[in-house]
C-alpha cells in the first residue's frame, strides 16, 4: 500500500495501488455483478423473466423447464443475453438489463523507480505494483495517476488473456489522480468495446466497482450505493475536487477501476478509501465531471494543463456583526477575501477584505456554498474547477459598499512548497560539501516520513502551509546536509536549514543560487542561513575541494542536469 499524506494520525485516506511483492492469496473475488438465472417458476404462477449473466465465468447451467412451463427464448446481442417468456412478451426496455462490460477492465502492471529526494543524485530501488484500469474511446485506457507514478515500464493485461501489452503513458494528472494510457499493438483492442460514461449519480444510487484488488489475480466485483457527494481531499493530488463517497469496498489494487451504475455506464474511477478505527467500507470515487474535464483538457491542449483555482484565501461571513461592519446589505451574501496569491492573476483586481458575491452569475452563500442540484449545496470551488486553465470568469465583489465586476483569467496554483515534481528528478547543487536543494512535499516526506506534518521543523511547516510565493519561480532553498570534509569543519550539523542570501543578495530559487556561486568573483562565499547562521568559505578553496568531495562520496556531478541547462 502506498504512503498517503493525511490530516491526522487516526483518520487517513489511502490510495489503492497494490504492491506486487506480497504472495498471492486464495481468490475471494466475486464472480460477476449479474445474478445467476432464476429458477423455473412453479405451475400455475406467471413465468418469471430470465436473464443470463453477462460474464461467461459466472454462468451456471439453467434448470430445465418443468412440464407445462414455456421455454425461454435467448436473444444475445453485444454480449448481453436476454431470455423472454413466450407467454408474456415484453418490450426491449423491460427485458434488457445492461451489465457492466467487464471485458473492458484491464489489469495494470507498473515498474516504478522513484527518485531519492534525500540523496537526489541517485534513485531508489525499483519495485512493482498492480492496479486496475479500463478502456475508453479513442484506443485509450484510464487509470489512476498514483498507479503509474515514477513509472519505468507499464503493461496492461486484458481479462481472460495471458498476454501483457506494453503501454505508453499519454498524460498524468496529478491533481485529479488520473492517468491516460494507450497501447500500440492492434491485437490489444480486438474484441473489446470501450466503456461509456454516465451522468453524475444521485444519493442512494447503486454502484458496482470492478477491478483487481488484493486477494486474488482474477477480476473482482463489489457493490454498494452512493452515500455522499461533496468536495473531497484528493490524497495524491493534495487538492480538493468533487468526489463520490460509496459504501463498496475499495482495497489495494482497486485503484483505477471503473464504478458502474445499474445501466452499465461508468460513473467514476475508484481511487482511495478511508481507514479509520470507527469507519468501515468507506471508499471514494472520482466522478465523471472530473474525468471529463481531464480528458477534454488533454484533447484541447495536447497535454494535461491542470485544474484552475481562485488564488485567494477566504473567510465565511456567517456572523451578522461582521457583515454589517463590511457594509453588506441584508439581502447580500458572500465570502470575505483574506489574502490574494501574489502570483495569481486575481492579484491585479481582487484585494483583501473584498466580499465575493457571485462567481459566473452564481450567488455564493455566507458559508461559501452554492446550489448543487435539487436540495443539495456544495463549495463554490466546484464552479472554479469546472473551468479550464486560461479561461475567464466573471466575479462580482463588494468593496467599500460598492459592487464591482471583474473578468478574471483563471490559472493553476503556484505553491511555494510544491506538492509534486511531476515525474522530474529533484534538483540539487553541491559546493564544498554543502548540498543545496529545493523543498517540496516529496522532499519533506523523504526526510521526515509520512507523518512529516508533525515531525518536520516548524519553520518549514509554516512556509509549507501558510507562505505564498512572491514570484512564479520562487523556491524555498535549504542546505539539505553537509558532506563531511576538511573545508567544512564546524558546519557538519547543519541540516535542512533555509538559505536566505548569498554574499548579501537574496536567494530566489536554486538556479539563482547556482548562478551567483558559479559567477562569484569575491574572495569568500558567504551564505546567510536562518537562525542567524553564517557560512563563510574561501572561493578558490571551496571550488577546488568540491570535486574531491564528490569523488570521495561517489557523486557523479555537483549539480543536476536542469541546473546545467
Amino acid at each position: 500500500m502506498d504512503d498517503p499524506s493525511s490530516a491526522s494520525n487516526k483518520r487517513k485516506r489511502k490510495r489503492g495501488r497494490k504492491p506486487k511483492a506480497s504472495p498471492p492469496s486464495p481468490d475471494r473475488s466475486s464472480p460477476s455483478p449479474a445474478p445467476a438465472p432464476a429458477p423455473a417458476g412453479r405451475r400455475g404462477r406467471k413465468p418469471r423473466r430470465h436473464e443470463a449473466p453477462a460474464d461467461a465465468d459466472a454462468a451456471r447451467p439453467a434448470s430445465p423447464p418443468r412440464r407445462g412451463e414455456p421455454k425461454p427464448v435467448a436473444n444475445g446481442g453485444d454480449g448481453v443475453a436476454v431470455a423472454v417468456s413466450e407467454s408474456a412478451p415484453a418490450s426491449w426496455d423491460e427485458v434488457v438489463r445492461v451489465v457492466p462490460c467487464m471485458d473492458a477492465v484491464v489489469k495494470v502492471f507498473c515498474v516504478h523507480t522513484e527518485p531519492n529526494f534525500s540523496l537526489p543524485w541517485q534513485r531508489k530501488r525499483q519495485y512493482s505494483s498492480s492496479s486496475s484500469g479500463f478502456i475508453i474511446g479513442g484506443r485509450r485506457v484510464l487509470t489512476n495517476a498514483h498507479s503509474v507514478e515514477h513509472y519505468t515500464q507499464v503493461k496492461l493485461k486484458k481479462r481472460g488473456s495471458d498476454t501483457k501489452y506494453l503501454a505508453t503513458v499519454l498524460a498524468i494528472g496529478t491533481e485529479c489522480d488520473i492517468a491516460l494510457l494507450t497501447v500500440s499493438d492492434d491485437e490489444f483492442w480486438e474484441g473489446v468495446s470501450p466503456v461509456e460514461f454516465g451522468t453524475l449519480p444521485a444519493l442512494q444510487d447503486a454502484v458496482t466497482v470492478v477491478g483487481y484488488p488484493i486477494g486474488g489475480d482474477t477480476i473482482s466485483v463489489t457493490s454498494g450505493v452512493v452515500s455522499r457527494i461533496e468536495i473531497l481531499s484528493y490524497v495524491h493530488g493534495s487538492t480538493e475536487l468533487l468526489g463520490l463517497q460509496i459504501d463498496a469496498a475499495i482495497n489495494s489494487g482497486n485503484s483505477g477501476g471503473p464504478a458502474f451504475n445499474d445501466r452499465g455506464k461508468c460513473v467514476g474511477i475508484a481511487f482511495q478509501s478511508l481507514k479509520h478505527e470507527d469507519a468501515e467500507n468507506i471508499g471514494y470515487v472520482i466522478p465523471t465531471p472530473v474525468i471529463t474535464h481531464f480528458i477534454q483538457d488533454y484533447e484541447k491542449a495536447g497535454e494535461y494543463t491542470g485544474f484552475p483555482i481562485l488564488g485567494i484565501e477566504w473567510q465565511k461571513m456567517e456572523n451578522p456583526d461582521l457583515r454589517k461592519s463590511m457594509g453588506m446589505k441584508p439581502d447580500q451574501k458572500g465570502v470575505r477575501v483574506r489574502r490574494v496569491e501574489p502570483t495569481a492573476p486575481e492579484s491585479g483586481c481582487l484585494q483583501p477584505s473584498d466580499i465575493i458575491l457571485s462567481f459566473d452569475g452564481v450567488d455564493i452563500a455566507n458559508d461559501g456554498t452554492v446550489p448543487f442540484r435539487h436540495g443539495e449545496r456544495i463549495g463554490f470551488s466546484y464552479l472554479v474547477s469546472q473551468k479550464y486553465t486560461g479561461e475567464k470568469a466573471l466575479v462580482k465583489v463588494l468593496r467599500d459598499s460598492k459592487v464591482h465586476e471583474f473578468k478574471i483569467r483563471l490559472a493553476t496554483h503556484k505553491r511555494l512548497v510544491a506538492a509534486h515534481v511531476k515525474g522530474r528528478p529533484p534538483s540539487y547543487y553541491i559546493v564544498a560539501g554543502f548540498v543545496f536543494a529545493a523543498v517540496s512535499v516529496p522532499y519533506l516526506r523523504s526526510e521526515y516520513g509520512k507523518d512529516y506534518e508533525y515531525d518536520a521543523p516548524v519553520k518549514l511547516l509554516v512556509k509549507h502551509l501558510h507562505s505564498m510565493a512572491e514570484s512564479p519561480d520562487e523556491q524555498l532553498v535549504v542546505v539539505s546536509q553537509v558532506l563531511v570534509a576538511d573545508i567544512n569543519i564546524g558546519y557538519e550539523e547543519i541540516v535542512n536549514t533555509q538559505v536566505l542570501a548569498f554574499n548579501g543578495q537574496p536567494v530566489k530559487n536554486l538556479k539563482n543560487l547556482v548562478t551567483m556561486v558559479e559567477n562569484c568573483k569575491d574572495e569568500f562565499l558567504k551564505f546567510d542561513l536562518e537562525y542567524d547562521q553564517i557560512v563563510v568559505l574561501e572561493t578558490k578553496t571551496a571550488k577546488a575541494a568540491t570535486q574531491d568531495i564528490l569523488t570521495t562520496h561517489c557523486i557523479p556531478s555537483a549539480m543536476s542536469d536542469d541546473l546545467k541547462a
